[in-house]
């Protein structure tokens, strides 16, 4: 084997090592940028929109998609140039970050539904309220002014 094919296959071991690193940080950042546990199940708020708006704001997944892209480019790039020896856990991973930023992603929007509805229901709901005062009060005057008529 001459010297220059032992150097390109050194060089190539160690680009491929550092691809695989690559994905593997990418993939950490990835994990880190997603919001905690905590963050989604604890929130602090006077009512109701104020949770759904905290709620909201932690289900922010943050620079989780730019992580993933990264990560996903470098196993692509590493993939096609067959440089993984053993990448299975790898795309497992990928897969698993990936659809639990889409699932955050999903309640998020969930989230955001509730959050432009619930103000437009309690204001159907006052309005209903006021006019079911407002019948009763006529009511009232109608069995009054009945009362008034009888006497």
């Amino acid at each position: 084997m001459s010297q220059t094919s032992l150097d390109d296959d050194e060089l190539f071991g160690e680009a491929a090592n550092e691809m695989r690193s690559d994905v593997e940080a990418s993939l950490a950042e990835a994990r880190d940028a997603l919001p905690e546990a905590d963050a989604v199940w604890d929130v602090d708020a006077d009512n109701t929109l104020g949770v759904l708006n905290a709620l909201k704001g932690a289900l922010d997944v943050g620079d989780a998609e730019d992580h993933l892209r990264d990560a996903k480019k470098w196993y692509t790039m590493g993939e096609r140039a067959d440089a993984f020896e053993d990448a299975d856990d790898l795309a497992e991973e990928i897969e698993t970050v990936e659809e639990l930023v889409a699932d955050v992603e999903a309640a998020r929007e969930q989230v955001g539904d509730l959050t432009a509805t619930i103000p437009q229901l309690r204001s159907t709901l006052e309005e209903f309220e006021a006019d079911e005062d407002a019948d009763a009060d006529t009511d009232a005057d109608a069995d009054a002014d009945a009362e008034e008529a009888e006497a």
